[in-house]
């Protein structure tokens, strides 16, 4: 260990408590967030690691090495619970910041008169805990980005469910935008139900999607046709008067595929030619 390191460790070992102490009491004031006992041992873990980063002979320079592991984790563990809880990553940097005041007013009654002595100690201070700021700032940045993946994900799963209407009667009412990839996880989706119930017909309902566009038409066309070589038949519906215009206007062949106006005009169909006839009882 360093001289420097040396007095770092002293300092935040033997002041621990205090450093604690204060380290909270000024989030308390510098934030509308309500402190809890789980923010705590979060600080507590992460001074901790420090701690430890300094005695394994740690350098700021050097923060992806061995000597900070623990203390990347635990920045990590904190960043991931905050992004989930909905806080923004400046309140999760300025958490790990808010550690600076109460070592750098350590460091001078630790060193003495040696100036040379305390701007370099805090210097490293400093420099270490810019570094796992913005460690905080990365890992809460990727911990959004992993929430918002699962969130569109089960948006998916949502907008596109594939429902049994009735023995053999699949349907998968679209709502929204078409895209490659909601094609595909549709595809995917009602070709898996079709093996699992063994469905011969598929109504691909098209009411909630707003335009309909030469992609879009590529997309229902490639679905139609990974149901046909499944042994089902298909039926488009929800064709309203602007969409059959635009089809018209496009030039887009469906010549060979059924459709509908309504998912109920596409059911009748799908029964009478299951071989079903629906009456009304009479009075």
């Amino acid at each position: 260990m360093t001289p420097i390191t040396t007095s770092l460790d002293a300092l935040l070992t033997e002041e621990r408590e205090a450093v604690l102490s204060e380290w909270l009491a000024s989030m308390r004031h510098g934030t509308a967030r309500t402190i809890s006992g789980h923010d705590a041992q979060e600080a507590a873990t992460i001074l901790d690691a420090v701690i430890r980063g300094v005695r394994a002979g740690g350098e700021p320079a050097r923060f992806e090495a061995d000597p900070w592991s623990a203390l990347r984790s635990a920045l990590s563990d904190v960043s991931a619970t905050r992004a989930a809880q909905g806080a923004s990553s400046g309140e999760t940097s300025r958490f790990v910041l808010a550690m600076k005041k109460p070592i750098f007013e350590r460091v001078p009654p630790r060193l003495g008169s040696d100036a040379a002595s305390i701007t370099a100690a805090l210097w490293w201070i400093s420099e270490l805990l810019d570094h796992a700021a913005q460690h905080t700032v990365d890992a809460y940045q990727r911990t959004r980005e992993e929430i918002i993946v699962r969130q569109q994900d089960e948006l998916l799963e949502l907008s596109t469910p594939v429902v049994k209407l009735w023995d053999g009667v699949l349907a998968v009412p679209m709502i929204g935008t078409l895209d490659s990839s909601r094609t595909q996880h549709v595809m995917e989706s009602l070709l898996q139900r079709i093996v699992e119930t063994g469905s011969e017909l598929a109504i691909i309902d098209i009411t909630g999607v707003p335009t309909v566009d030469t992609l879009v038409a590529q997309h229902l066309l490639k679905t139609v046709t990974a149901i046909r070589l499944m042994g089902a038949d298909c039926i488009i519906s929800g064709i309203r008067p602007q969409i059959a215009q635009t089809i018209v206007h496009l030039g887009i062949d469906l010549q060979g595929i059924v459709t509908k106006a309504s998912l109920a005009d596409a059911l009748a169909l799908a029964l009478k030619q299951s071989g079903y006839v629906v009456t009304r009882p009479k009075a």
